[in-house]
């Protein structure tokens, strides 16, 4: 059993919570404390994302957390090498990448080096489910799952193409445009029913994730779980106290962490 089935058992039914960070953001060094403390703030899953220049999926905060990384000089083997110290860390927590599709080709090898680091899937945000059939097999060929993106404008011939390609998880978002801490979306329970009738992974819903009320809904709405990204990369950068504004949100899925 692959480390998302395995935690959505140990859940038994709650809500998992992801946390997002950018690698490498503002260095090195602060970037491994910072995903101790997500873990620390009862994250049972952690989704990174590797600095790219140009992250057209990603609003204000996370491209400015990208650029700090890329300005301290962060590359793509620093990325590997902090998932392998988390994954020596954290044995049991799953970890997503969501990257761009530049980084993946231009780098031979990264479908392996990103096994071989402990990564368990990987999004890439700008590669839609009709072009992504080759990706996903170089995924599935180093084992790595495969994870898809999922509107509510979706058609359902794409619904069925990202259910058939899609393996840890589905991620829905909650509305259209880029990741940002500004109001929620619609969690929309037709998606969840669209995705799970032609028989897609779980739905977790993630952009505009960042108070305890989001969290709510989207459980409400019948998704297994959320991620939050901007609003912790924002309170990291703030100087926030990262782990306890994650136990708040943590504390909305209802549950204690899996992770452990």
């Amino acid at each position: 059993m692959s480390r998302y089935p395995a935690m959505f058992e140990r859940l038994n039914g709650a809500g998992a919570f992801g946390a997002f960070l950018m690698l490498g953001d503002p260095d090195l060094e602060s970037s491994a404390r910072l995903l101790d403390a997500v873990v620390e703030g009862g994250a049972d899953m952690i989704e990174v994302g590797i600095p790219f220049s140009d992250p057209v999926a990603d609003g204000p905060v996370i491209q400015a957390a990208a650029q700090r990384a890329l300005a301290a000089g962060v590359r793509v083997g620093d990325c590997f090498d902090l998932i392998a110290g988390f994954r020596e860390r954290y044995p049991n927590v799953p970890v997503g990448i969501l990257t761009y599709a530049n980084i993946v080709v231009a780098r031979a090898g990264f479908m392996r080096d990103a096994a071989e680091a402990g990564a368990d899937s990987l999004l890439i945000a700008d590669v839609p489910a009709l072009e992504a059939a080759p990706f996903v097999r170089d995924m599935e060929q180093a084992a790595i799952e495969p994870v898809l993106i999922a509107a509510a404008n979706t058609p359902e011939p794409t619904l069925q193409r990202i259910a058939d390609l899609s393996s840890a998880y589905t991620y829905c978002v909650s509305r259209a445009g880029i990741t940002g801490t500004h109001a929620g979306g619609e969690f929309d329970a037709a998606l969840i029913d669209r995705l799970a009738a032609a028989g897609a992974p779980p739905c977790i819903f993630g952009f505009g994730i960042s108070a305890p009320e989001h969290v709510r809904a989207a459980l409400a709405a019948g998704a297994k779980g959320v991620i939050c990204g901007s609003a912790i990369v924002d309170c990291a950068q703030r100087g926030g106290d990262v782990a306890q504004f994650v136990r708040s949100l943590k504390a909305a899925t209802g549950n204690e962490s899996a992770t452990q």
